[in-house]
């Protein structure tokens, strides 16, 4: 019963994180649509798996909003398939953790902080 009272409470947690997320979005970078093809076709090496209800993947999926970064998000929760890729190729299964495609190999970044961080040096024109 402590079980599923818990399990009760976490998801209405995370439904309440994924509200306040909705409501607080913040704005879009705006780019000039050639700029904007550019980092589409960046975004391709790249992909973010995560659980829709973590409040550290909402971090993530707020500033690629912000950045107006298009990256597959991959369920690592309710996916059998990404959530087995995560676990063998990534290593772990912990959220979020960002796969980035380079030169015929996959570099696994975990941690919300550090993948912000990745993608503000990368796609953040204010940075630039």
């Amino acid at each position: 019963m402590k079980a599923f009272l818990l399990s009760m409470v976490r998801q209405g947690l995370g439904q309440l994180v994924i509200l306040i997320d909705f409501l607080t979005r913040p704005k879009k970078i705006k780019r000039s649509e050639q700029q904007q093809l550019q980092i589409n076709e960046q975004a391709k090496q790249l992909a973010l798996y995560q659980f829709k209800g973590c409040p550290f993947c909402v971090k993530v999926r707020r500033n690629l909003h912000r950045l107006n970064v298009e990256v597959p998000l991959y369920d690592a929760k309710n996916d059998p398939q990404r959530r087995q890729e995560l676990a063998e190729l990534g290593g772990k299964i912990k959220v979020p953790c960002l796969r980035i495609q380079s030169d015929g190999e996959d570099k696994w970044l975990y941690e919300s902080s550090d993948i912000n961080a990745y993608f503000n040096q990368r796609f953040d024109v204010q940075q630039s």
